[in-house]
């Protein structure tokens, strides 16, 4: 209990203080903030002595090792809801180098294996699992469905709207955009990056950060909810979908093989706390596609993939 005790008080105590010497960390909340006798301002990652660069969006492992930290301490505090066991909250293993590390496991010893946004690519095992190597997520596909409202959007405002909030908000560079498509009420968001340089940010860091800008839980320091604006018009997001897309195909044990497969994705639904895993195959005839879902069906993009 002390510990926990300690890390709440400390938590309020520099956050009290960041407020006094205008020292926050604008990109992660949260961070610990502190400025020295010099007014330099150094942050740290909560629950770590890792430092935080606040310059930039934190990587995706980062914010969850923060995120199993505080959910600890909401479990502590009596809300034992927050310590679901599913896919999407655990405290991840990484490589020195800051990168996920292939094969991720749990306190009950069960592993599996991820791709670099840190999404599960194969069934469950042991510790006897072996996993390999890493393999990338080169594409995230974004599908959004807004509210009702009586006419649709213009296709070229929506794409100008989001590629300006992906460009200013989340830092991301146009290269990895590769394409927005609007089919009302859906939209549908291609990021793309085979490779990327040491100073751009990740795509799969945009996504998360995006998650939980949509999911009204910023990871941004102000924490105000996200307003986009298209022409003067409120883009007011109701349904948030995102697939990972990675360079080699997932390992799932099926009851059922598909003959001719051409694309593998791995998809991931995010509503509230619950996460299912899709591996969907889309058949060389035309419009054909087959689904297979893994935990929870879910229901296929409305916009055609590539």
């Amino acid at each position: 209990m002390e510990p926990l005790l300690g890390l709440c008080l400390a938590l309020i105590l520099a956050g009290a203080s960041s407020v006094l010497n205008n020292c926050t960390c604008m990109t992660n909340k949260w961070t610990v903030c502190a400025q020295d006798g010099f007014g330099n301002c150094t942050c740290t990652l909560v629950g770590s002595n890792h430092k935080v660069d606040c310059s930039m969006l934190t990587s995706k492992r980062l914010l969850m090792k923060a995120e199993m930290v505080l959910l600890k301490e909401k479990h502590f505090w009596g809300h034992p809801c927050g310590l679901l066991d599913n896919d999407g909250i655990y405290n991840p293993d990484c490589e020195d180098s800051g990168i996920f590390k292939a094969r991720q496991c749990n306190h009950t010893n069960t592993c599996w294996c991820v791709n670099t946004a840190g999404v599960r690519r194969t069934e469950k095992g042991d510790k006897s699992l072996s996993c390999g190597e890493l393999v990338r997520t080169s594409w995230i596909y974004i599908e959004l469905k807004h509210k009702k409202r009586p006419s649709a959007f213009s296709g070229s405002d929506i794409a100008n709207a989001l590629k300006h909030l992906l460009e200013s908000r989340y830092q991301l560079h146009s290269k990895y955009i590769a394409a927005i498509k609007y089919d009302f009420p859906f939209i549908q968001i291609r990021l793309n990056q085979k490779q990327k340089s040491r100073c751009d940010v990740d795509i799969a860091d945009v996504a998360y950060y995006f998650e939980k800008d949509i999911k009204n839980d910023s990871v941004f320091h102000s924490n105000s909810t996200l307003t986009v604006s298209v022409n003067g018009d409120a883009l007011d997001i109701e349904e948030l979908q995102i697939y990972y897309v990675d360079e080699k195909p997932p390992v799932f044990c099926m009851r059922q093989l598909v003959a001719d497969v051409s694309t593998v994705l791995t998809a991931v639904t995010l509503t509230g706390f619950g996460i299912a895993v899709l591996v969907m195959w889309l058949c060389t005839r035309k419009n054909k596609k087959t689904e297979i879902t893994e935990m929870d069906e879910i229901r296929a993009p409305s916009l055609q993939l590539p």
